[in-house]
């Protein structure tokens, strides 16, 4: 009975599509960076998962010119728009002077890419919000927007956002941007300075060139040592608001992360994804769950290629003490000379709603904890950048898109210059059924696959290392390529991965057809 139930729950959980929420709402995306001496060929590499219902169409903004005097538009309300041009529930918050030109860049929700070899990862932390002004002129999406559209390296975007922010006013939340160049990869910080201020406050920390960081939701910059010009950056009000508003005593070291933490973490600077990022790549360390502080950043064991990060994305703690699945167990009786033995249902699966988890608990007490994985099925797409200085920029930088589940989606490459998506990427999908929209390519498949994940995972994996295969073997014969070519790569590559998923998906109708 006890199986036949988790059967019928998991059915019941994809026919009505509930959303995967979960406790903690501010746990919604997760950024890795590894500096060009960490990694395998001397690439930098920033990341990010837009975990949510966010807008999962892109367009590549192209570069352009801009007569004097010309005006740029800051808006609020985009994130969630379904296709380009959409005005439903955006607001023109203000304009400031537009820059005689700016680049082309990849527009996603959080822009992530210009064709300088600039990328920016994004995770919220939230913070005090005591200190939020929703009058300051910009969002954390704006500030990246403009920083593209002017920058070329991730310092020279640090200081051009925290002086807008300072300028014209910060109205969001508590936001880290992951921002890398061809040469180094900074951790930035920033949130308001009360309620009625205009301004913000704001840290940067450089990774290591030797190092990998990882952001999840917390601030994780620790002490600030303005002197150190070459690691470290900061709003000259950072210890003045962190008093003003009770965050700190002004006794002792002045800590970042203690000051400006989110009440459910306070007391410590991590959560389960920094530790089992920071732990899988440098397990000599020794880093403990029950440590107050991880280190900022840690020298990987081993040099870290750029699909290890892939791989860390797909993370859900499979085998590890975190494991949801390890206690979700059916018992197969004895068949001839074969034993009674116990194995995980085929229908356990990491990205079990809190509704299925609810009831597997009332049925047998302390089956599934919660634990918030690398990968959620409540993703709405992300990316894994690498910026290679060694190649002219059209080509040294490729952003590894994928909508949808992180851990199944395939990765569709996106270059500096490439400078047209293939039309599904037109629209949105997330609040409306589209065959034509990029996430629907995915998403049927991967949702059917959860139906009997400990079934279907092996087969569907191979499927997702095929497309990533099939992606870097031919990444060599771009690199003397004219630039047209960029555009029919990431198609081809696109148009491969959704006519195998389409296959996936119907032949999961097929196979659970007359029940599972």
């Amino acid at each position: 009975m006890k199986h036949i139930a988790i059967v019928l729950l998991a059915f019941w959980a994809f026919c009505t599509l509930s959303a995967q929420e979960h406790e903690f709402s501010a746990q919604s995306c997760t950024s890795i960076m590894v500096g060009r001496l960490a990694s395998t060929d001397g690439s930098v590499i920033t990341s990010h998962t837009c975990d949510g219902r966010y807008r999962t169409w892109a367009w590549i903004e192209p570069a352009a010119d801009h007569p004097k005097g010309a005006m740029h538009e800051v808006l609020r309300g985009t994130m969630k728009t379904a296709f380009r041009g959409d005005t439903t529930g955006v607001k023109l918050m203000g304009t400031i002077p537009e820059a005689r030109h700016t680049y082309a860049y990849l527009n996603t929700a959080y822009p992530a890419l210009n064709e300088k070899q600039l990328a920016i990862g994004e995770t919220t932390f939230g913070g005090p919000d005591t200190l939020v002004n929703p009058k300051g002129l910009f969002t954390i999406e704006e500030l990246e927007r403009v920083a593209l559209q002017r920058c070329t390296t991730a310092r020279e975007a640090i200081k051009l956002m925290g002086a807008l922010a300072q300028k014209y006013g910060y109205g969001d939340s508590g936001e880290c941007l992951t921002l890398a160049d061809p040469k180094e990869v900074w951790q930035f910080e920033i949130l308001g300075c009360g309620k009625d201020e205009i301004g913000a406050v704001w840290a940067a920390r450089r990774i290591p060139d030797d190092h990998v960081g990882v952001s999840a939701n917390i601030p994780r910059i620790g002490s600030i040592n303005r002197k150190d010009k070459n690691y470290c950056m900061a709003s000259d009000n950072v210890e003045a608001v962190a008093r003003k508003f009770g965050l700190w005593d002004g006794k002792g070291e002045f800590v970042f992360w203690r000051a400006y933490n989110c009440d459910y973490a306070k007391g410590r600077n991590f959560h389960d994804r920094e530790f089992f990022i920071l732990n899988a790549l440098a397990p000599s360390l020794g880093l403990t769950y029950d440590m107050d502080e991880l280190p900022f950043s840690v020298k990987p064991d081993d040099k870290v290629d750029v699909r290890e990060v892939m791989e860390l994305f797909r993370a859900t703690y499979e085998g590890c003490d975190f494991d949801m699945c390890k206690n979700v167990i059916i018992e197969r009786p004895a068949k001839g000379e074969e034993p009674a033995r116990k194995e995980i249902s085929p229908v356990a699966n990491p990205w079990l709603t809190t509704t299925m988890r609810n009831t597997l608990n009332t049925i047998a007490p302390g089956t599934v904890e919660f634990r918030r994985t690398v990968a959620v099925a409540w993703c709405a797409y992300s990316h894994v950048t690498q910026l290679r200085s060694w190649l002219p920029d059209a080509v040294g930088g490729i952003c590894w898109l994928s909508v949808d589940n992180p851990a199944q989606s395939p990765r569709i490459p996106v270059f500096c210059g490439t400078s047209k998506l293939p039309d599904a990427f037109l629209k949105c999908g997330q609040n409306k059924w589209d065959e034509d929209a990029v996430v629907w390519k995915f998403r049927p498949a991967n949702k059917l696959a959860t139906l009997a994940w400990q079934s279907t995972k092996k087969g569907f994996m191979e499927n997702v290392l095929a497309i990533e295969d099939t992606a870097f073997e031919g990444l060599p014969d771009l690199e003397s390529a004219p630039a047209t070519a960029l555009d029919g790569y990431t198609a081809a590559i696109f148009n491969q991965a959704a006519a195998l998923w389409k296959d996936m998906e119907h032949a999961y109708w097929v196979k659970f057809g007359t029940g599972f």
